[in-house]
């Protein structure tokens, strides 16, 4: 069988020895997270990518070998197993490539040549195929398909006959590997989909306009096209077909299965080709293509979530600080929530500043009397509905201080389905669901990662199609996402959710919970080590997670920083050698720089792992976030409405697509910056130039209030606010 490890060496253009000692860790339990960072020299310096490469293509391979062994059992047991096939089935890297194989060894439903052969025709097709050679002599297939006449096993007529023998032929000739791996080719390479709008829907009625008479090439097409196009064929509105050139594929046929110089036979096979063709290839290897590119524009699609979703945890955090959390409404007023330094709720109120006077009067003081009693530094105003009037009626309140917090607008999306979650109920039993939505806003603003890994990342708005493509894939590859995330920051452990800990390398959901249990009930953690005490968590576990989990304020300084407690006594001899207490290493910097780090390298630690040291003891428990800003929405302009063209506005992006990027500009409706007015130079992938949570300056250029659509440019003299230098900005897009 396959060496597993030198494929992927040879396929991943890495060491064997790479390769070897990454799937020995793995399969000691070690997270991606935790090898990438603390077992560099294990690797050999393999990145976290490299690793869920290396992941994922052993997982395939490694299905891909038990799936051979299912068939070369199934052939054998046929006694058809011979050793030039077995040799294919054994080279076989891809899992198509080893079903055609297998494919005309695979038990099969009751077929016309199933049929044909109890009739007893296996011989004629056999015969006629002896016919099937340039040397062969002229023979008439009806005199010789008289012989196989026989009213027991109805066959009435010679013609049917060889219409049975014609369906032998046929099926033989659509197992075979080679005929389908080039019609399967040839379909990918020069096939072109065409879809047609169906009658029942006039023109501009439906969202799918662009397709009414739309081709574009099977090998070309993009991504956000194709799964559009199946998303319209689902929803029972267009017609999508692969058109092919036909005779191209019979003339191949034609050239590889017939040999022969007896015009009689050589129009038997013709026919018999056509039909294998039209009755047992076409539509299954046309179906398997769609197949092949639907889950290429998944993928696509799949890791345009997964660099959306990534820059949108890794938003810059305001900072935990008092906040005010507003929930906008008109009707039913403000709902207002005060949140402490750590995300802790302290109180609500709802007020009504959009009814009349008196009660905006009364919101005001509200709110006045609200910041001044909790020293507020921060005031988080949801995106929906009234976002824009809140904004404005906060404006008014702060205009009456000598101290003014920052305010900002954040997005909810998902707000709503946290506040009515299990998390949600679990964390506040007692609050109603109106209430819980606010702190998840204000919490937003404090800390989006902590905040955002407790709803769905579906649910955040920032996916293109997520709803068409594989479900599993998705969730798996967005797991994978937060969880990377997650460990790239750190956690703090006294303060950490249930949620958050979970994605934390090496932490069951079980472990977590019996983290957050022990630590209700014996108070904040004063170092790592005492993690060793929680339920379930083993020195495994510990290895684990005890890198990613920070300790402020605790008995050991290093608790709170990225150093693994493996490494502790390294830190201590460093800190002896400056002779600096370890409170003070970090004060050090250019003694540091200047450290021999050969002295300290051991069995077990390098350089590698030595040089992240060093980089750590240098910033202690710094966040590796980028710096904190937000976008300002311009005055007066609430409602697509208020929009003119030319308008120059400041907002914040809030989702990338392979098409464009969705800006907020702050009037309830995202505008599009289409790929070609990202830039002046071409742009392949709008990923290149915009990223999730950037603020940018735009310019409006189409306005159709009809469809709600607003067109965006940020071409020439529209230049990105801090370009050089992209926030991450939280204020994402609202919810459709």
């Amino acid at each position: 069988m396959l060496n597993i490890s030198q494929v992927l060496a040879a396929e991943l253009s890495l060491k064997a020895s790479q390769v070897q000692n990454a799937l020995d860790l793995f399969a000691e339990g070690a997270t991606i997270p935790f090898v990438a960072r603390y077992r560099k020299e294990r690797t050999e310096g393999m990145d976290e990518i490299q690793l869920r490469q290396l992941s994922e293509r052993f997982t395939y391979l490694t299905e891909l070998e038990q799936r051979k062994q299912v068939i070369l059992e199934s052939i054998a047991q046929q006694n058809q197993l011979t050793p030039e096939l077995e040799a294919k089935i054994v080279a076989c890297l891809q899992k198509t490539e080893l079903e055609d194989l297998y494919l005309p060894y695979k038990p099969k439903r009751r077929t016309r040549a199933t049929i044909a052969r109890e009739k007893g025709l296996a011989p004629l097709a056999q015969l006629i195929k002896s016919l099937n050679h340039p040397q062969a002599k002229s023979t008439s297939l009806e005199e010789a398909a008289i012989a196989y006449i026989s009213e027991d096993k109805g066959v009435k007529t010679a013609a049917e006959a060889l219409k049975g023998a014609s369906d032998i032929l046929a099926e033989e000739v659509a197992d075979k590997a080679e005929l389908r791996a080039y019609i399967r080719e040839f379909f990918l390479e020069k096939g072109i989909f065409v879809s047609r709008i169906k009658d029942d829907y006039p023109p501009d009625t439906t969202k799918f306009e662009m397709y009414r008479q739309y081709q574009t090439s099977v090998k070309n097409i993009a991504s956000h096209n194709l799964l559009a196009l199946y998303r319209g064929e689902n929803e029972g509105i267009l017609h999508l077909d692969l058109d092919f050139e036909t005779d191209i594929v019979l003339s191949y046929l034609e050239s590889r299965e017939i040999k022969t110089k007896i015009p009689a036979v050589r129009t038997f096979l013709q026919t018999m080709l056509q039909d294998a063709f039209n009755r047992l290839i076409k539509a299954s290897l046309i179906n398997e293509v769609r197949s092949e590119k639907k889950a290429q524009a998944d993928l696509e699609s799949i890791k345009t979530f997964e660099i959306n979703l990534r820059e949108l945890l890794l938003s810059a955090p305001a900072g935990m600080k008092p906040t005010l959390a507003i929930d906008p409404g008109f009707r039913t007023g403000c709902k207002v929530a005060v949140l402490s330094e750590t995300g802790q709720f302290l109180e609500y109120q709802a007020v009504f500043p959009h009814q009349d006077e008196r009660k905006r009067k009364d919101a005001v003081n509200f709110l006045k009397t609200l910041i001044q009693k909790y020293k507020i530094n921060l005031i988080a105003i949801g995106n929906g509905t009234a976002s824009r009037e809140t904004d404005e009626f906060v404006s008014e309140v702060l205009q009456t201080l000598t101290e003014k917090p920052i305010k900002v607008i954040v997005n909810e999306s998902g707000a709503s389905i946290y506040s009515a979650s299990d998390v949600a109920i679990n964390e506040f039993p007692d609050l109603d669901i109106t209430v819980r939505g606010a702190i998840s806003i204000g919490r937003r603003l404090q800390d989006p990662l902590a905040e955002l890994v407790k709803i769905d990342p579906k649910s955040i708005g920032v996916g293109q199609y997520q709803h068409d493509v594989d479900q599993k894939l998705l969730q798996r590859k967005l797991e994978d996402t937060v969880e990377s995330c997650v460990n790239y920051v750190g956690v703090d452990l006294n303060t950490a959710s249930k949620e958050l800990l979970t994605f934390v390398s090496g932490i069951t959901p079980t472990i977590a919970q019996n983290i957050v249990t022990y630590r209700n009930s014996n108070g904040a953690f004063k170092s790592r080590r005492e993690l060793l005490k929680v339920a379930k968590l083993g020195a495994k576990t510990f290895e684990q997670a005890a890198g990613f989990l920070r300790i402020r304020g605790g008995k050991n300084p290093l608790d709170n920083t990225a150093v693994h407690p493996e490494s502790y006594p390294i830190v201590e001899a460093i800190a002896q050698d400056l002779q600096v207490p370890l409170t003070k290493i970090s004060t050090s910097a250019s003694q540091l720089k200047s450290l021999n780090l050969q002295k300290y390298v051991t069995e077990n630690i390098g350089l590698p792992t030595l040089k992240d040291i060093i980089q750590e003891l240098e910033k202690p428990g710094r966040d590796p976030r980028a710096e904190f800003k937000y976008a300002t929405f311009k005055e007066g302009v609430k409602e697509i409405g208020d929009l003119t063209l030319g308008m120059e506005l400041e907002g914040v992006i809030t989702n990338v697509a392979n098409f464009g990027a969705f800006v907020d500009i702050g009037v309830h409706q995202d505008g599009l910056v289409h790929i070609s007015q990202l830039a002046d130079r071409f742009i392949k992938d709008p990923k290149e130039v915009v990223k999730v949570g950037q603020v940018v300056t735009v310019k409006v250029i189409e306005v159709n209030q009809k469809l709600n659509r607003i067109s965006l440019s940020m071409k020439s003299e529209i230049r990105e606010t801090n370009h050089n230098l992209p926030s991450r900005s939280i204020m994402k897009k609202k919810p459709n």
